[in-house]
């Protein structure tokens, strides 16, 4: 059985149970070394065959797996985060669906999560906004033309951009097409690991301060007046408001 684990976003102690469980267990492990802390494989047991995917091609990983399967031995596919969110675990379990080998996803906790409780913000506001954008800016990698920053910034909505800190210039640029220059932004360097940094500015500072203090990759960018102070109370706790659990003034 394969199982795709979300190791969360640095800390080990974030982490699922059950996706510690399924490491502990396992006798092959495939993590992506490139993000993934190697601490979290602290847990494995004694002679558990451990391979880095950084290193590794797509058929090379597979390759692994299946031969794991032939000898009938459980493996954890252990990815960054939530394997959801620019995982690149489609392309694999479309292979393993193809050649009839099963597996299960675990979910796991996203660095946008971590970003958010570093900057001890709420990505939905009321009054504010209640819809939060997650995406990446073009680089080596393309994005579909109707998910351009430009497009997206029009919402005026919460913005979370992975895997663009380098081109913080640009980015900052394409926001400004519909996000105001004071609007709030934060940049979260390894949110949850010991290193975690945090950046806090405007779009108009912001490129500055990022590049000041050397942050080049590994950080998510969050934009958005979520991060200011002005925002309306949750209807689900105010006294004036009835709902399924409790009537108006009760």
């Amino acid at each position: 059985m394969i199982y795709f684990i979300g190791a969360g976003p640095g800390d080990p102690d974030l982490i699922t149970v059950k996706g510690k469980k399924l490491i502990e267990r396992a006798d092959i492990v495939i993590y992506a070394g490139s993000l993934v802390n190697k601490a979290i494989l602290d847990c494995a047991k004694s002679g558990c065959e451990i391979h880095n995917s950084a290193e590794m091609t797509l058929e090379e990983v597979i390759s692994v797996m299946e031969k794991g399967e032939a000898e009938k031995k459980m493996t954890a596919r252990v990815h960054t985060g939530d394997p959801s969110v620019y995982g690149a675990i489609r392309e694999q379990i479309d292979i393993l669906d193809s050649r009839n080998i099963c597996y299960e996803i675990i979910p796991g906790v996203s660095s946008f999560c971590a970003a958010a409780a570093a900057l001890r913000k709420e990505y939905t506001l009321p009054g504010v906004t209640q819809t939060v954008i997650l995406t990446r800016m073009e680089g080596r990698t393309a994005v579909p033309e109707k998910e351009k920053i430009e497009s997206l910034a029009a919402h005026n909505a919460t913005m979370v951009v992975f895997l663009s800190v380098n081109m913080m210039d640009d980015l900052v640029e394409r926001l400004k097409t519909s996000y105001p220059e004071s609007t709030p932004i934060a940049v979260v360097y390894k949110a949850s690991w010991p290193e975690q940094k945090i950046i806090r500015g405007t779009l108009e500072n912001i490129a500055g301060l990022v590049k000041a203090a050397g942050v080049r990759k590994t950080a998510l960018i969050v934009v958005g007046d979520f991060l200011g102070d002005e925002y309306e109370l949750s209807k689900l706790y105010d006294k004036n408001f009835s709902h399924e659990y409790r009537r108006a003034g009760e």
